[in-house]
């Protein structure tokens, strides 16, 4: 079938039962097609729906919800490119939501926590805010006391993403594209990024970022998605099994800010590079988890053919998530704040530990470290990454 856009959503209310009928035509042309509150199937009966989500500033934010033929389903609002739910079987063939989330627009605008939100310009931390292109510095905004995390005051993760459907022979999606202005939360030149989410009929979700600019900027784009592999977000994922490609991570300061030096993970509580309990060690005496509260920081990967990062594995479940990556660098969260980060009355929504995430970057603080990675991107350049979170049925 051929690809399927969303290009103006003011149109789609007007009239249901044209953009219906309309869609019919279009779809026996294979031609491209506007709808909402549409459900569109393919002989592999993967399909598209999409159905509003509320109004932000008088724009309408909508949900899309991908499936694939194999039952998995992903929800994903154009307002911060939210990854809302995750439905994954387990060994039983249970559906469960394997992300924490929440079920209205309002909520995500009430809670911090960048809960499964598109990060940038530059996930992570920038010392002070500050970094040096050439002979200019440049200030950022900063928004974790003096220093600058995630993209600002008002990131990617705040802000209404233009969507076209996409669709191929193995797979659902839908393309994100937004237009960060010059000088926007401080960075400097025009960015054009595109966030692409696909669920495969592999049981992937691939996410692939794409970015250009008209003037020299820093650019560290990842995914934010809390994950819980028990489907039971009452459990802490402290049981989980962990296992990360990394022989090295970055210690950080009192700030959490990386300290320019690579150090070993061998006998250490981040020695991961073989299954251990995520929880196992997290409360042994170590400087750098004391610093976090848990785990914080980022994990130099070793490099292989198939760009393996990380598998998770839950033993209830059974559910196991290997992770891909084109980058450099994950930084494992053990949702150390959690309780914090969602209150609702005084009540706490989520507690610590409940989630973990893999975030997949360049190194925090990399503009100012000439020994990290650069992530300096160039007018006459392309930023492109691939992250590919990959689910099945562990079985030993």
């Amino acid at each position: 079938m051929g690809v399927i856009s969303c290009r103006n959503h003011s149109k789609i209310n007007n009239n249901i039962n044209s953009s219906l009928k309309k869609a019919q035509l279009l779809m026996s042309n294979q031609e491209n097609i506007i709808s909402t509150n549409l459900t569109v199937k393919d002989t592999l009966n993967k399909k598209i729906e999409v159905h509003p989500f509320g109004n932000i500033d008088s724009k309408q934010v909508f949900l899309y919800t991908l499936e694939n033929s194999n039952g998995i389903s992903l929800k994903v609002t154009n307002y911060g490119g939210i990854i809302t739910s995750l439905l994954v079987p387990d060994k039983n063939g249970l559906k469960e939501n394997v992300v924490l989330g929440f079920d209205t627009l309002d909520e995500y605008i009430k809670y911090p926590g960048y809960f499964g939100a598109i990060v940038g310009r530059f996930c992570n931390r920038v010392a002070k805010g500050k970094f040096t292109l050439g002979s200019k510095e440049y200030q950022l905004s900063t928004n974790e006391n003096e220093n600058h995390i995630h993209g600002g005051i008002n990131g990617f993760n705040k802000v209404i993403w233009d969507v076209k459907q996409i669709e191929g022979a193995d797979f659902v999606g839908i393309e994100l594209s937004y237009l960060s202005k010059d000088m926007d939360e401080g960075y400097p030149g025009n960015l054009k990024v595109t966030v692409t989410y696909k669920l495969t009929e592999l049981n992937e979700l691939k996410v692939e970022y794409i970015a250009t600019t008209d003037k020299e900027t820093i650019v560290n784009l990842t995914q934010h998605s809390y994950f819980n592999l028990s489907g039971n977000i009452k459990e802490t994922v402290l049981n989980h099994y962990l296992k990360i490609n990394a022989t090295s991570f970055l210690p950080v300061n009192s700030n959490l800010i990386p300290k320019g030096n690579f150090k070993s993970v061998k006998n250490t509580p981040f020695d991961f590079s073989e299954f251990t309990k995520i929880g196992e060690r997290i409360n042994k005496e170590n400087t750098q988890l004391q610093l976090a509260s848990g785990y914080d920081h980022t994990f130099v990967l070793d490099k292989e053919k198939d760009n393996l990062a990380a598998i998770v594995f839950d033993e209830e479940s059974g559910r196991q998530m290997e992770v891909y990556t084109t980058k450099p660098g994950v930084q494992l969260y053990t949702g150390n704040f959690l309780s914090r980060a969602a209150k609702n009355n005084n009540n706490t929504i989520y507690k610590n530990n409940e989630g973990f995430c893999l975030e997949t970057q360049f190194f925090p603080n990399s503009p100012n470290e000439p020994s990290f990675p650069s992530a300096t991107l160039l007018p006459n350049k392309v930023y492109k990454q691939s992250t590919t979170f990959k689910f099945s049925i562990k079985t030993n």
